[in-house]
């Protein structure tokens, strides 16, 4: 990353929608222009995978890493394309401004999908890009597919509750079991081909106008997913596929009793192997869809916390060692170092630090974290950063600057950043300054999160770490993008150096 720049940290679900959640449709191409009157070269994102209720509608929550939210997919570009008519849309429930109700918009959408696809049919499976895209998918799509088909038909909680046959996935059930729900198979693959076709178009529509997509790979996976039911020897099971030890981290800034994340954790043994070939193929489809990734949680590439299956908190487990160096130089004979961003965030070891300086990989710095008991040393203060790094005011778990300000700085901190700065500071100013201080920083990317944009509080954060329920929800409304807001966000972007182009060419 050899030329500064910056973009915004806004995912798609937060958009501006009259369909109750951000989509793939109109309001991302507008946003694309709004990144581009603002001088910004990047638009970072949450993982676009499904979201279930029953998870908390997290991103890093879902039954496959492959496949795209059916939730995303735009009505509006499907009415372009033939598939839906005005009348289709003419009857809508009333969704919340501000907020995404999961549980409105998932009957809403996903009926009318079901719809779409029935009406649609006899095309689809004739249709020449649809069935180039199933070959072309292959290695995950009939998975994914047949997982959803038979976990939603037959309400099972997750794929320990399959007949046994299916449990182990016995070749000659799995080709009966496709060929009797052939049908609803179709409907699930028809969702793939509609949303990926969205994707690309919004991406090309973004990298002509000189904006890359910063994507976001969750280092574990949900149990209850095609990824662990599909690849099930390269996890910790035991013999009744139950998870033996389960994810999650110590104590930390977020939590005294730790995290306790309950993804099942991986036989690195198993995965060294096959050559990694299970990451290898998950990363590569992954740089298909963006122009780089953030690994979220790259310890884990390191040592991760593993804690043993029914334990109530983190407290009780042990750091397990991966072997990094292989696994890197496995990844880097298939991959450019510079496709990747590390979130080296939280309680981070001598060992981590020393892989990322060797192989040169960005972290990441957090002007949040900047004012603590280390100030004026830390490592997260612009003047103790070097370039190759990305800065941010906040990512999607922290609090907006506001609402930290607010509600969780301490008059010691507060005092800290007006010393810094120079001067008496209020929450009125504090959320422009900190991103003045992420762009004039030194930092060769800055991430700026839409609600530090917008001078918003704290009940427009993303994501609390550690809660269950209410994340994931905040969405903006169309008025809030506007043009005097995106050449405010241009001059500091020029006056701070930062207006060049994201792919390091004038």
């Amino acid at each position: 990353m050899n030329k500064r720049a910056s973009g915004l940290l806004l995912h798609i679900t937060s958009l501006h929608s009259k369909f109750g959640i951000g989509d793939l449709g109109p309001p991302s191409f507008e946003f694309v222009n709004f990144l581009s009157e603002g001088g910004q070269k990047y638009w970072q994102i949450l993982p676009l995978n499904p979201t279930e209720l029953a998870y908390g509608n997290s991103p890093y929550s879902c039954p496959s890493t492959y496949a795209g939210n059916p939730l995303l997919i735009s009505f509006e570009s499907m009415k372009v394309d033939g598939y839906l008519s005005s009348s289709d849309l003419r009857y809508k429930p009333t969704f919340p401004k501000n907020r995404v109700n999961y549980n409105k918009v998932s009957l809403y959408k996903m009926d009318l999908l079901k719809n779409t696809f029935e009406h649609n049919k006899r095309g689809i499976s004739e249709d020449r890009d649809f069935n180039k895209f199933c070959m072309d998918n292959e290695c995950w799509l009939a998975d994914y597919c047949l997982y959803t088909m038979y976990r939603i038909k037959y309400n099972s909680r997750t794929w320990r509750d399959f007949p046994i046959e299916l449990k182990y996935r016995d070749n000659k059930e799995l080709v009966k079991l496709s060929e009797k729900e052939e049908s609803t198979v179709l409907f699930y693959k028809f969702l793939q081909f509609i949303f990926f076709k969205q994707w690309s178009n919004l991406k090309t529509f973004a990298n002509d106008r000189g904006i890359q997509f910063i994507g976001d790979l969750p280092y574990y996976v949900n149990y209850d997913s095609s990824d662990v039911w599909a690849n099930q020897e390269i996890f910790k099971l035991d013999k009744n596929k139950n998870p033996e030890f389960i994810a999650g981290v110590p104590p930390d800034y977020f939590s005294e009793t730790g995290q306790l994340w309950g993804n099942p954790v991986y036989d690195w043994d198993k995965l060294k192997e096959s050559g990694y070939a299970w990451w290898i193929k998950r990363i590569r489809h992954n740089l298909s869809m963006f122009d780089k990734l953030r690994f979220d949680h790259f310890r884990g590439f390191v040592s991760f916390w593993e804690v043993e299956a029914g334990e109530k908190t983190a407290l009780n487990g042990k750091w397990v060692h991966v072997d990094t160096y292989n696994f890197l130089k496995e990844l880097f004979a298939h991959f450019e170092k510079s496709n990747f961003i590390a979130e080296d965030l939280g309680l981070i070891t001598e060992d981590v630090r020393e892989v990322i300086k060797r192989y040169h990989l960005p972290g990441m710095k957090i002007l949040l974290f900047a004012f603590g008991d280390d100030f004026p040393h830390g490592d997260y203060l612009p003047h103790n950063i070097d370039a190759n790094c990305v800065i941010y005011t906040g990512t999607h778990d922290n609090n907006t600057v506001i609402g930290w300000w607010k509600g969780e700085a301490r008059d010691i901190e507060k005092c800290r950043v007006c010393e810094y700065i120079g001067r008496e500071l209020n929450e009125s100013l504090i959320n422009w300054e900190f991103i003045k201080l992420a762009l004039e920083s030194r930092a060769d990317i800055a991430i700026i999160p839409m609600q530090d944009i917008l001078g918003l509080g704290e009940d427009s954060r993303m994501n609390t770490p550690a809660t269950a329920y209410g994340n994931w929800e905040w969405k903006l409304s169309e008025e809030q993008l506007n043009l005097n807001l995106a050449r405010r966000l241009e001059q500091l972007t020029e006056k701070s150096n930062r207006s060049g182009s994201a792919s390091g060419k004038d």
